[in-house]
C-alpha cells in the first residue's frame, strides 16, 4: 500500500486563541433604555396635555363663528334670527314651527344636514335672545359639560368670541 490509498488527516495547528465577544446589547442597556425612553415621554405628555384641551376650545370656537355667521344669514334672509323653539336645526332644514321661512334654500345655511355637535359631543346651546342682551348667543359648555369652569371646562360663548 502507498500513502494515496490512505486519508490524510489535517494537520494544521489548533487555534486556541479567545474568540472575540459577540456584538450586541445585554438585557441589563436595553432595560435601561426602555426607562430612560420612558422618562422622557412622560416628560412630554405632561407638558403637552393641557394643551390638547385648549385645542378642543379652539375649535368650539371655530364652529360657534361658523354657526354665528349662518345665523346672520339666516336674519338677512329673513329678517330675523332663528326662534328659540326652532333653535340651530333652523340652518340646516325649513323650521315647521312659526315663523316659517317662505324663502328657504333648498340646501340650508350649514354645509350637511345636521347642527354639529361640539368637540366634546355635546349639542350647542341655542339662547335667543342672548344672556347679555345680544340678538342670539350659541355656546358651548366646554369638556364637562356643565356650566362655568377653567381651562377644558371653561364655556365657549359667541358673545365672548366676537
Amino acid at each position: 500500500m502507498n500513502s494515496r490509498d490512505f486519508p490524510t488527516v489535517n494537520r494544521e495547528p489548533l487555534n486556541l486563541e479567545p474568540r472575540a465577544p459577540r456584538a450586541g446589547f445585554t438585557l441589563v442597556e436595553i432595560l435601561v433604555v426602555i426607562a430612560i425612553i420612558s422618562l422622557l415621554a412622560g416628560v412630554v405628555l405632561l407638558n403637552i396635555a393641557p394643551q390638547i384641551g385648549m385645542g378642543s376650545q379652539a375649535a368650539a370656537k371655530a364652529q360657534i363663528q361658523v354657526l354665528s355667521s349662518a345665523a346672520t344669514t339666516y336674519r338677512m334672509a329673513h329678517g330675523r334670527y332663528p326662534t328659540q323653539q326652532q333653535g340651530l336645526e333652523a340652518l340646516v332644514r325649513k323650521p315647521e314651527q312659526e315663523p316659517i321661512p317662505e324663502n328657504y334654500p333648498d340646501s340650508g345655511y350649514l354645509s350637511g344636514r345636521t347642527v354639529p355637535a361640539d368637540p366634546w359631543k355635546n349639542p350647542y346651546i341655542y339662547l335667543c335672545p342672548g344672556r347679555q342682551n345680544e340678538p342670539f348667543e350659541i355656546l358651548s359648555y366646554g369638556a364637562d359639560g356643565e356650566p362655568g369652569g377653567s381651562g377644558a371646562d371653561a364655556d365657549v360663548s359667541s358673545s365672548s368670541i366676537n
